[in-house]
């Protein structure tokens, strides 16, 4: 599973979180404790940030022909990747979209893409 985006530890749990001032929003597919249904499948506890054991943001890094990317996302055999290179020459090489200034994305093929890991920042 590819992970962009904050993660909360409560209970020894991790889960699915979004900071929200001074609360941390906690979200799960099934129902709990504690938890109200948002839409099918996704449920939310709001908690005081005092009580989350740990929130770290999650992402996904890879290389792609040689070039650093973060994973945002899946479909089927292919990662929707975006480079950090920052180098626009580069970027136009590999026929990247302009996503927004200096920003550039594109649809990487999963069985071309190495050194897939996830990192905490």
């Amino acid at each position: 599973m590819m992970r962009d985006g904050y993660v909360a530890r409560w209970k020894g749990r991790e889960y699915q979180a979004s900071p929200d001032g001074d609360d941390i929003r906690l979200y799960q597919p099934e129902p709990g404790e504690g938890f109200e249904e948002v839409r099918a499948g996704r449920y939310v506890r709001v908690l005081p940030a005092s009580e989350i054991e740990d929130l770290a943001y999650v992402r996904t890094t890879c290389t792609w022909k040689g070039q650093p990317f973060i994973v945002l996302g899946e479909h089927d055999a292919w990662l929707r990747v975006e480079y950090t290179g920052g180098r626009w020459p580069v970027a136009e090489a590999m026929r990247l979209e302009v996503f927004d200034f200096g920003v550039y994305q594109g649809w990487a093929p999963a069985a071309e893409v190495t050194d897939l890991r996830e990192q905490r920042v």
